[in-house]
């Protein structure tokens, strides 16, 4: 079995699927951050549930700053640059820390 020439290859599609990876990791991030929201106001109002509560959503509107600007770098068109590791390092920092929230205001 051969393989096709390098330029058969459609350098669309990786962005494409790219693109809406981040995009679904985004929505899963906003569910997590909605539910997080919802624990902690669950039974009454209480300080450190809106103290973690708004910890949440500031880790989440951090973590969707990052996503829009790689999404928008995605749909640009051509080749895409790598991600940078500023933006690696706060996309993952900022999705731990949301799951750790949301953990902690479960139990």
């Amino acid at each position: 079995m051969t393989r096709p020439p390098a330029q058969d290859r459609d350098p669309g599609l990786q962005p494409e699927r790219t693109r809406l990876a981040w995009r679904r990791t985004t929505l899963s991030s906003t569910v997590t951050a909605v539910l997080a929201a919802k624990a902690a106001l669950h039974g009454g109002v209480r300080v450190e549930g809106v103290i973690l509560c708004a910890l949440c959503c500031a880790l989440w509107l951090s973590f969707l700053a990052v996503a829009h600007h790689r999404i928008r770098t995605l749909a640009a068109g051509g080749v895409p640059p790598a991600l940078t590791p500023r933006h690696a390092t706060t996309a993952v920092l900022c999705t731990m820390a949301v799951a750790v929230c949301a953990a902690v205001l479960v139990y």
